[in-house]
């Protein structure tokens, strides 16, 4: 047995233990082969009470040597407690940070699906319009192909009725002469030859086949152009609005789905009344109204063709947009009443040109004069498209509807439209004079050189 079990053991035994100290000595001898210093032997740490026995001072000295130990091992100890707190607080953060990033690549992993989602549908959607795509072009190749068809079919039973109307001109001749010759007429066989040549003559001022009616005119950049025209050139006077409003009405009685064309040679404008009705006819037409401007649209033609639901224009034509201009007489109060009712006129038309253009009427003006010193603005028909005076630019009209061969007009001196002739003044100079005008009407005309008076 060590020294502190037996200590321990004679601290518990109490006073049992030092009025029996024989067997104490015989334990200690039998269980400790070392042998146990006699207490006369031990030095005394310092004077001790007489009734303390050597064992309990050893067990005070090893108790106070414990408790010097226990603080040591403490003060040892706390240190590490400190670091291990230290270590696990560190770890607790260390978790965090990881549970945070574990969180934010858990929502970039959720966005990155989501993502790949929306691509996905995007994909799909862009391979179903390209399938829809594909589909409409095989139909429009199929279409093509059975127009082309049609086209050839038309071309060849154009071909046969030329061929049988011949042969039956010939027959007719033939049957003339035999019965001419039968009734020893030479002047009847003489007669019916006459009158074969006139016919082959008049056959031959014909196109003998009938015009192209598309309902979508305009296709690879070719315009096509049924009979269903309205010409719109010269001046726009007294009688012209009758003119072109009629013949809308007519081609919408006859057909309401067929496309109806104005088409402008050559059209300075001019009475803003009768442009006015030729404007209302095509807004109220079912028929689409399309506008094309050939060579020259002034004025309320410009209008016209700006405000049209349709308008094209040969690349090189000139549309051009001022200021409206026209005379007036009376009085100061009268002039000044006239010249408010022609400001009236212009704001009512020039605004929703304007407008379409986004700019306001001011800014419109304020254009004018920027591009022209004397308020002129025109632009050919390729540089007219991108300010919105004209839809689309045109390379090629093929005109189905003029069947009969022209008349030649050239030695005829000029003429304008509803009975205007052309005339020359005092100076020699050339002009057309103008029919008057209606009450509270206006001449919006381009007149640089005073040809139009």
């Amino acid at each position: 047995m060590s020294r502190l079990s037996l200590a321990l053991a004679a601290l518990i035994a109490g006073p049992a233990c030092a009025q029996a100290p024989a067997p104490l000595k015989k334990a200690v001898v039998l269980g400790d082969p070392a042998p146990v210093a006699s207490t006369s032997a031990a030095p005394a740490p310092g004077p001790a009470p007489a009734s303390s026995s050597p064992e309990r001072q050893e067990l005070d000295r090893i108790m106070a040597l414990n408790s010097i130990e226990q603080q040591k091992m403490v003060s040892r100890l706390r240190p590490v407690s400190d670091e291990r707190e230290e270590a696990a607080a560190r770890y607790a953060l260390l978790f965090e940070k990881q549970r945070l990033e574990l969180a934010e690549l858990d929502g970039r992993l959720k966005r990155f699906q989501l993502e790949t989602g929306v691509q996905d549908e995007a994909f799909r959607k862009e391979a179903a319009d390209l399938r829809r795509q594909r589909d409409r072009l095989k139909l429009e190749n199929e279409i093509a192909r059975e127009r082309l068809a049609a086209e050839q079919i038309k071309i060849d039973a154009e071909k046969f009725r030329t061929e049988a109307a011949m042969r039956a001109l010939e027959l007719e001749s033939r049957k003339l002469r035999l019965t001419a010759e039968l009734a020893g007429h030479k002047t009847v066989a003489l007669t019916a030859d006459l009158e074969l040549r006139s016919k082959k003559e008049d056959w031959k001022k014909e196109a003998n086949r009938d015009a192209e009616y598309p309902r979508e005119p305009f296709r690879d950049g070719v315009l096509t152009i049924s009979d269903r025209r309205i010409a719109l050139n010269g001046p726009i006077v007294t009688g012209t609005a009758d003119h072109v409003t009629e013949r809308i009405h007519y081609f919408n009685n006859k057909d309401e789905s067929l496309p109806i064309f104005i088409v402008i040679d050559w059209c300075p404008c001019g009475s803003v009344m009768e442009a006015y009705r030729i404007l209302k006819a095509m807004a109220a037409s079912k028929a689409p109204v399309h506008v094309v401007v050939k060579s020259f649209a002034a004025s309320m033609a410009a209008v016209i063709t700006a405000l049209a639901p349709r308008s094209y224009a040969y690349p090189n034509a000139i549309i051009l947009h001022h200021q409206v201009q026209s005379g007036t007489w009376g009085n100061l109060t009268q002039m000044k009443e006239t010249v408010e009712i022609v400001k009236e006129w212009y704001q009512r038309f020039a605004e929703p040109v304007a407008r379409k253009m986004g700019l306001t009427l001011d800014q419109f003006t304020a254009q004018m004069y920027k591009h022209n010193s004397d308020g002129d603005w025109q632009e050919f028909a390729d540089v007219a498209v991108s300010r919105r005076w004209v839809d689309r630019v045109v390379h090629e009209v093929r005109e189905t509807g003029i069947l009969k061969e022209p008349e030649d007009k050239s030695a005829e001196p000029p003429r304008g439209a509803f009975g205007l002739t052309e005339a020359t003044d005092a100076q020699g100079r050339r002009f057309m004079r103008l029919p008057r005008l209606q009450p509270f009407d206006a001449y919006w005309i381009y007149n640089r050189d005073d040809y139009y008076r």
